[in-house]
């Protein structure tokens, strides 16, 4: 299964920069500057495979547990495969383009995908109840991810924290835009849903 390949390996990459090779943390990171400006392209694919910490690690693998394998079953392995790698480049896009000239800006993480593989699931399933921790009732999950946009908007402009909600937005958009495009039967199945 792809799905969980990629969540053993994203673990995996993230211990060995903790544990083995610290320096490929620094150097794998996104960078907007130094991508920018030095041609290290490959941060847009690396910063994806490192985390921050335990809880970042935890939130993202969690996310993707519960919903990459299910998107895999319905839309095939490659789709899978090919939406988190280009999502892991189109998430970080605004952020490469906002911060280019900000030498102290880095951002690491695999939310920008996980973001893209929870919309698209969104798209294939947009009535199943989705649960969040603390909320005893399910929440359809086009409403979530109504929310959930609503919410990373009104972050990024706070910027009070180290979030990078642009990549959140830029990876739910994404997730959502591939699978109404490129998966064959998407769209007609997604307005299905409502009776159209």
């Amino acid at each position: 299964m792809v799905a969980i390949s990629l969540l053993i390996l994203t673990v995996l990459i993230t211990m060995i920069a903790w544990y083995v090779v610290p320096k490929f943390q620094y150097q794998g990171m996104l960078k907007p500057y130094e991508a920018w400006h030095r041609g290290r392209w490959y941060q847009l694919i690396t910063s994806g495979f490192l985390h921050a910490d335990g809880s970042h690690l935890l939130i993202n693998m969690f996310v993707f547990f519960f919903f990459g394998p299910i998107l895999e079953q319905a839309i095939g392995s490659v789709s899978l495969l090919v939406l988190y790698f280009t999502a892991l480049v189109a998430s970080s896009l605004p952020t490469l383009i906002q911060e280019r000239n900000n030498p102290r800006y880095a951002s690491l993480g695999a939310s920008g995908a996980v973001e893209a593989v929870l919309f698209g699931f969104i798209v294939m399933f947009p009535l199943e109840n989705i649960y969040i921790v603390f909320i005893p009732i399910g929440i359809p999950a086009i409403v979530f991810g109504g929310l959930f946009l609503a919410y990373s908007y009104y972050e990024a402009r706070r910027r009070r924290d180290n979030v990078n909600h642009v990549a959140h937005i830029a990876g739910a958009l994404y997730g959502a835009a591939y699978v109404l495009l490129f998966v064959p039967g998407a769209f007609s199945q997604f307005i299905g849903h409502f009776g159209f």
